[in-house]
This record gives structure tokens, sequence and C-alpha cells, in this order.
């Protein structure tokens, strides 16, 4: 089979199968000119040039033999996955994030480390990366010693005034130690995520691994910044077991069992002392303790029950209960447009754009070049001081 590309009143075969390799290997193979084409099995030459670019794909490849656009493929791959484990972390979730479905989100967090690692000869070698191991210590061994490396305590981010400032500690204390947070704002990323979901990704690095945060609705029915929060929690323990991987999770299941790696993110923000003191039982208690902690209601009934003191029975019924209650809760109004520097500072971290400023400052990159890389070209040069006011 052949897609016909028009040009000038004639047709130009291309292979259906390069077609096909080319943009399911891409974003593009999510824009509805690729249904399009493949449903009529044919293409106008400028819509498929205009695919080539959303794809980051050279327009001549489609012209090129099977074999040579297989290898290709396989090069780009093997140079994505550089940073980034094809398989997704799943936990109590049957999602699957597709390399394409972030694939330039992926290529950029990448770059920015490459960046960052060419302009900042002051980086050290992450203290954070491997700091858990396979030694057979306990949940909450492993859950300390990953607090005391990221430099938090329990009694700091439950001093917190809101779940919002727990999760700005969290950020501070893993970007302090070099861990990057990079977090979704729409329309200030390389790629669209309104047809995914997933809860993030660890990106590999052994000076500057990068966690980004999604953003959006994970189907479990949360308060977003608790849940933010536990899946922050979570990343944190990934990178430390150096498992880099798009992650998805579902914080609302109890059916399934979430492994090591959820229970050590359970302990660094509920640890068993404190939460065994407070007991909580009922939804009430769950409310009152998801308060203390920061995290949602939904975590605290989980844990609860990885710890024994409620049934997964009476989890169950006590998380379809929670899930009732937040989807019943008015939903806020349309969002306060977000300021250009504040959702460059949000994608990028506080941390990388401090640091490519000095770079700046220094000479080390231009003011055009440090647009184009680290803004994406969402400030101008003129706009790059009011970056620097709204990091502070």
């Amino acid at each position: 089979m052949a897609i016909d590309v028009l040009l000038d009143g004639k047709a130009v075969p291309v292979d259906e199968a390069v077609f096909r390799t080319l943009l399911d290997n891409s974003v593009a193979g999510t824009y509805k000119g690729y249904e399009k084409a493949l449903d009529s099995h044919r293409i106008k030459f400028a819509d498929l040039v205009w695919l080539a670019d959303k794809g980051d794909i050279p327009y001549s490849l489609f012209f090129a033999p099977f074999a040579l656009v297989q290898e290709q493929v396989k090069k780009k791959t093997e140079k994505l996955l550089a940073g980034l484990s094809k398989d997704t972390f799943s936990l109590g979730s049957r999602s699957k994030v597709e390399l394409r479905d972030v694939e330039l989100i992926v290529k950029d967090l990448i770059r920015k480390q490459q960046l960052i690692r060419k302009h900042d000869e002051s980086l050290q070698r992450n203290k954070i990366v491997g700091v858990l191991r396979d030694d057979g210590t306990s949940i909450e061994a492993d859950a300390a010693r990953l607090m005391a490396a990221i430099g938090l305590s329990h009694e700091a981010v439950r001093a917190c005034k809101s779940k919002e400032k727990a999760l700005d500690l969290m950020i501070d204390r893993l970007e302090a130690s070099q861990v990057l947070v990079s977090r979704s704002v729409q329309h200030y990323m390389p790629q669209r995520l309104t047809h995914v979901k997933f809860s993030g990704m660890t990106i590999r690095d052994n000076k500057v691994p990068f966690i980004f945060l999604a953003g959006g609705d994970h189907g479990d029915d949360q308060e977003p910044d608790g849940r933010t929060l536990f899946t922050l929690a979570l990343m944190t323990v990934l990178v430390a077991r150096r498992i880099f991987a798009p992650m998805t999770w579902d914080g609302g299941s109890a059916e399934t069992d979430p492994g090591r790696e959820y229970d050590i993110a359970g302990a660094m923000l509920m640890p068993r002392e404190r939460f065994e003191a407070i007991g909580p039982r009922s939804p009430d208690d769950m409310r009152i303790a998801s308060d203390e902690f920061k995290v949602t209601p939904s975590a605290v009934a989980v844990r609860a029950m990885r710890l024994g003191t409620i049934s997964a029975e009476t989890a169950t019924g006590y998380l379809a209960q929670l899930r009732e209650e937040f989807r019943s809760l008015p939903k806020g109004g349309p969002r306060n447009r977000i300021l250009p520097e504040n959702a460059v500072r949000k994608y990028n971290g506080k941390e990388l754009s401090l640091r490519m400023l000095h770079a700046l400052d220094n000479q080390s990159i231009s003011p055009g070049e440090f647009c184009r890389a680290v803004c994406l070209n969402h400030l101008k040069p003129s706009q790059i001081d009011d970056l620097r006011r709204a990091l502070g």
C-alpha cells in the first residue's frame, strides 16, 4: 500500500510502512492530519511537510527506502532513551506511556541537562542518585536515609501552612541537591499533554537528574497539591533507586500491591511512628491526618491499609467514598492567565533557570541563545529581567 503525496496536480507514492513508521515514532502521529491521510491514502505535500516539521522529521525521509527509515528511527530512539527507560513504571495503574507521547519533552529536558553541564563547572556528582540500595534495610530506614540526603525533615513538611507550600519546600530541597524539577505548563512546553494521562518521569544524569511532574487530571479524583507532593516523593525514590522512566500510578487504588517504592514514599511523608500515634481509622480521621501530613485523604487511607491498621476491604470502601466526595466539590472557575516569566520558571525549574542566568551573566551564553535554548523563545532578550524578578 502507498500514500499518494499530491503536488502540482501529480501524485507521488510514499510507502505506507515508511509513512507509519516515521509518524508513529513522533509526536506528529497524534495529529488529525496523520489519521486523515491513512484513511484516504493521500496527503498534500504542504501537509506532509507540516507534519514532518511537527514531528522533527526531515521530510526527505518519507521518500527513502524502508530499511533506511527503520535504521534512522532506531538510532533516534536509542539516543533518546539514553536518559529514559522505554518501559513505563506503573503502580496500581494499567496506563502505559508511549514514547511519542512525551518524546519532545524528553528531548528538551535532556538538552537542558547537557546545556547546564556545559556551562556550569561547579556541578558535583549527584548524591541522591543511587542513595537507596537493595541491601535489606527496612522501609522506614530507607525513607529516613533519603529524607536526610535531601535535607528534609518530617517536622518541616508538617509545619508548612498548606500542601502547596509543602510541595514548594520539597522541590527547593531537591533542587538544592542538584535534582532538577520541571512542572507541566501547557503552551510553554514543546509538546501537548492533553491526550495522555501520566504522573511524570525521571530522566537519568549522574549530576543533574530531572524529575518532570505532569499536571492535569489523573483520573483518580484527588485534590492536586497533596497528590503532586506524593508523586514527587515517589519519583524521588525512583531517582534514589536509579529508576529512570515515565511513571503512572493510581493514587486511589487498594486492589494491587504498589510495591516497595510506594511504601518508601509513604514513610517519607507519613512516618510510621507518628502515623500510628494519630491512628486514623475513619474517613474523617483520614481528612484530618491528610492536612497534617500534607497529602490526600486517599493516601492516608492506603498508608493505613499498608500498615495494617485498617483492612483492604475497609480501605476500598473509604477510597470510593473519598473519590465521590471529591467529585461533588464545586470546581473552581477559569484560572488566571500565567505570566510568561512564571511559566518559564515553572517548566524549567528554579535551579536550572538560576544557573543558566549565571552563565548568561558570565557571557558563557548569549541572550539570544538563552532565550532559545532555556526559554524555548517564550521570552525575548528584553524580558530576561522579568524572569530574574520571577525567580526572586
